[in-house]
């Protein structure tokens, strides 16, 4: 009831009439039954532009930390993101990893839209990088489409460390469902799982007119942030 109390009455009016989101494709998403929505991942923002233009309920793995913060501005998120029905998932790996497969899989047996972030974490940088294979063993295990979306424009809206989003019209542009059923009983081929989350991310590149690296993302991060120390290391104390 808090997920469609936000989206028709308090929130989604709100986000459309200030920023205006455009979109395209938006009938590729169907009208019923389980798919995934796979995303392209540039700012906190594409977790409250996609959902809200799509018609349907699309529920996230949302990364546990969400759910643990401290601080006025942590328990607004932790009341946010449990009243609109989002899926805490440990990312840590391993029998984490397992975890958050099982529950993906939970809310697409239920009929459900899924919405996932292949490179698992947003870009540092804008551009786009490599998949996970998850949402690869999501799609072929609960044998659903995969519907790509491009967020456009969300990274100059909100960037790391902005609170409130500029004003500025962000894009989504929605391609035609991957169908890989051609893989059916192969969900346990790693190699299989790493084609389809290429073709996935081909799609997305396709869509967004990103650049594409064949790189972790988190492991990009990283790099980025030891860069950054290097040029600009820390004064005497």
């Amino acid at each position: 009831m808090f997920y469609w109390f936000l989206k028709r009455v308090i929130l989604g009016p709100l986000l459309r009439l200030v920023y205006r989101p455009w979109v395209e494709g938006l009938e590729h998403v169907p009208a019923t039954g389980p798919a995934i929505v796979a995303s392209n991942h540039l700012s906190f923002s594409d977790s409250l532009f996609m959902p809200l233009v799509v018609l349907r309920r699309v529920t996230f793995l949302a990364k546990s930390d969400y759910f643990t913060g401290r601080g006025v501005r942590g328990w607004l998120t932790r009341v946010f993101f449990r009243g609109v029905g989002q899926v805490p998932v440990d990312r840590s790996g391993g029998q984490a990893s397992e975890a958050a497969i099982r529950a993906g899989l939970r809310v697409l047996r239920r009929g459900h839209l899924l919405g996932i972030y292949p490179e698992g974490t947003r870009s540092p940088d804008g551009r786009l990088y490599r998949g996970k294979t998850g949402v690869a063993r999501l799609a072929l295990e609960a044998k659903v489409p995969v519907i790509p979306v491009a967020m456009i424009g969300t990274e100059k809206m909100q960037p790391p460390g902005r609170l409130i989003p500029r004003v500025m019209r962000p894009g989504l542009r929605f391609g035609k469902p991957l169908d890989f059923s051609r893989y059916e009983g192969l969900e346990g081929d790693r190699y299989v799982l790493r084609s389809v989350t290429d073709e996935i991310m081909y799609a997305l590149m396709a869509l967004s007119g990103q650049e594409y690296v064949d790189v972790d993302a988190q492991r990009a991060k990283a790099q980025i942030a030891a860069a950054k120390k290097q040029r600009h290391p820390p004064g005497p104390s």
